[in-house]
């Protein structure tokens, strides 16, 4: 078992590596937006990509789930089928769906609440969508081929250039929001350009009808599970605008951003749990691995959540060539951070009991879990963004990431149970909580100094190590795995 999780741990360190870096040079953007551009245009930029995360879904249906699925677990030898024939209907569908945006794009601009001015966004929005759709299938190729080199230089490829024309057609072109957009569609196409030889080294110019047919079977429940997934991600946003304004929708996306520290752990390791645990899934001690891995998960992203909630301010306000990472106009949501953070961590969870789904071929159950998590987060945002504001919609994002996580473990249980350790992982849980009430007791009265934000770093530690989270044997396992 040690040796695997070392296997995991080093995985999960090579795609960490360029998804840090990557998202790091992404984040860069955001002081950029935040000093440049007014909370209201922040606000149109923000909506629109809530509905493109939206739209995205609608352009691969499942089919990358699929093609993850049957490509790590075939044996029938038919490796250029299995990747030519949902590659192929992804491009032809993207091509149609492209087509039917830009035709109807005074209504689609409508629904976006774009204003008048801001409807040739529609052709860019087509644009990306479909070539980042196309993108999708090569990049899981390169996971399952294990070739992570390629894989980060050519993510951090596409970040780098997306980043260099923001701030060239930003600064020196001053084109406004417009820019966001252009920079978008070019790095993505130069990822297509970057893929193209892995693409040629498996494509055949036909579709295998009775494959085809097997991957919407499975791929096509990941179609309403991706959309109410991405209803959990983005939907506060276009919500909030409807019952506030374009400003308060910017103060909180840029600080909502801030939880990329989070998100960047959970991409991390689920880029190298899903081969994993398709590959490990027939071991004997399978099921013992898995658990373990959610113990360690779960420890090492509260410790995350602790650390950044207690000194994100200090992060955000510290000036780097006299400029802060955010602008102060946009400090006021700052309360929100830890509330995101706690609903990546749930969100990590969840990615790490949907092994069952994979494993015992149960998609269908994905919609049921996401869909639950999606209702939830509506409601609750109807219900408290009116009352708390910007807090109101970062706990509906909470709420919706724990029924998920609380849905997916009962639901998996019953086909593909395992004895996860449920003691140890709500000790941590309920460490945090105690974490939380001292952390916002001190903010409401003005008393989070950084001397009493060291006390409580240091109480957590403590309190981990005397409610044995760890025995000794785990943490000197621990030690092996790390080491060097």
């Amino acid at each position: 078992m040690l040796d695997k999780l070392k296997q995991l741990t080093k995985d999960t360190a090579v795609y960490g590596i360029s998804t840090i870096l990557g998202r790091f040079l992404n984040f860069i953007l955001t002081p950029i937006y935040t000093h440049v551009f007014p909370p209201a245009a922040f606000g149109v930029f923000s909506n629109v990509y809530a509905y493109i995360a939206v739209l995205n879904i609608f352009f691969i249906y499942g089919m990358d789930s699929a093609y993850l699925k049957f490509a790590s677990t075939d044996e029938s030898g038919k490796k250029k089928d299995i990747f030519s024939t949902p590659f192929l209907t992804v491009v032809l569908s993207s091509i149609a769906l492209s087509a039917l945006l830009i035709i109807f794009k005074t209504p689609v601009a409508y629904l976006f609440r774009l204003p008048e001015n801001y409807i040739y966004i529609i052709y860019y929005t087509a644009a990306i969508i479909s070539v980042d759709a196309i993108c999708s299938l090569p990049f899981i190729y390169l996971r399952l081929e294990r070739e992570s080199k390629k894989f980060a230089i050519f993510k951090l490829t596409n970040i780098l250039i997306n980043v260099v024309l923001n701030v060239v057609l930003i600064f020196i072109y001053k084109m406004g929001i417009e820019a966001i957009f252009i920079s978008n569609l070019i790095a993505s196409l130069s990822s297509l350009i970057l893929l193209y030889p892995s693409i040629r080294k498996n494509l055949v110019f036909r579709i295998n009808m009775p494959m085809l047919k097997r991957f919407f079977v499975f791929g096509i429940p990941y179609l309403p599970a991706g959309i109410a997934s991405q209803i959990v991600q983005v939907i506060d946003r276009p919500i909030m605008e409807l019952l506030t304004n374009f400003k308060t929708v910017g103060i909180y996306q840029a600080n909502y951003k801030l939880g990329i520290f989070m998100m960047l752990f959970v991409s991390m390791f689920q880029y190298a749990w899903q081969p994993f645990f398709l590959t490990n899934s027939k071991e004997s001690n399978a099921k013992e691995l898995f658990a373990k891995v959610l113990t360690y998960f779960t420890l090492a992203g509260s410790v995350i959540l602790i650390f950044l909630s207690l000194y994100i301010d200090n992060i955000v306000k510290f000036h780097i060539f006299g400029r802060t990472i955010i602008g102060s106009a946009y400090w006021s949501g700052l309360s929100i951070v830890p509330v995101v953070l706690l609903g990546y961590l749930f969100n990590g969870m969840y990615v790490n009991l949907s092994a069952g789904l994979y494993i015992k071929e149960k998609s269908i159950y994905a919609p049921i879990t996401v869909g639950l998590g999606a209702l939830v987060n509506v409601g609750v945002n109807f219900m408290l963004i009116p009352v708390m504001g910007m807090m109101g919609a970062a706990l509906a994002t909470l709420a919706s990431y724990f029924v998920m996580t609380l849905s997916i473990y009962f639901i998996t249980q019953r086909f593909y149970k395992i004895s996860y350790e449920i003691g140890k992982i709500s000790k941590i849980f309920l460490i945090i909580l105690i974490v939380g009430f001292v952390y916002y007791y001190l903010i409401s009265i003005g008393r989070l100094t950084f001397f009493n934000k060291t006390l409580i770093l240091v109480a957590f530690f403590l309190l981990l190590y005397f409610t044995k989270v760890l025995n000794k044997n785990e943490l000197n396992a621990l030690r092996r795995i790390f080491k060097v």
